[in-house]
């Protein structure tokens, strides 16, 4: 039985009103071990609430495994073509430019960046004013970047190209790095 809390009159357990009154009773559930327990009104609103989280959380982790399984392959096929650059250039490394300027090799790097290690061959750091040698090749390395063929691929990845120069020890003179709004 289902007793009314305001006027006391047993109804029927599946009663939702009192018989006498009218008023709403709290329902009751019977659990495993026989107890009665009636369910607060509040305890109905955290599960929706919990539930509503969860569903959000769920949402969120759904999205995010779409991100990465639509736009992390192309990050991947880019990587790769870079890989594959710096593979094809190296083959014929270390090489001559000219007469100053060795092609020690060239490195794929990540966050779409190419880097070309170069040496000076016959220029010690010590004895030059490497300040000077970098404002010179600086617009050079650009307009070769603009204007070459070879460099259409990387020109379209909107590659970031980093130039790093030694001394004909092995001793770091400077680094161009060419970031795609400079040669569009």
């Amino acid at each position: 039985m289902n007793q009314c809390d305001k006027c006391g009159t047993d109804n029927t357990e599946n009663a939702r009103y009192c018989l006498n009154c009218g008023y709403e009773l709290h329902r009751k559930i019977t659990l495993e071990n026989q107890e009665e327990q009636s369910i607060p009104k509040e305890q109905k609103g955290n599960k929706r609430q919990v539930t509503t989280v969860l569903g959000a959380i769920v949402g969120i982790l759904f999205m995010f495994g779409i991100q990465q399984f639509f736009f992390k392959p192309q990050t991947a096929k880019l990587d790769k073509l870079m890989m594959q650059f710096a593979s094809e250039i190296n083959k014929s490394c270390p090489i001559m430019i000219d007469s100053e300027t060795r092609l020690d090799n060239a490195i794929a790097l990540p966050n779409n960046v190419f880097l070309y290690n170069y040496s000076l061959v016959n220029i010690e750091k010590g004895k030059v004013d490497t300040m000077q040698i970098k404002n010179l090749l600086v617009p050079k390395i650009i307009n070769f970047v603009k204007s070459s063929p070879q460099m259409k691929p990387i020109r379209d990845a909107k590659v970031t190209i980093d130039y790093y120069y030694k001394d004909k020890n092995g001793v770091y003179l400077f680094q161009v790095p060419i970031t795609s709004q400079q040669y569009e």
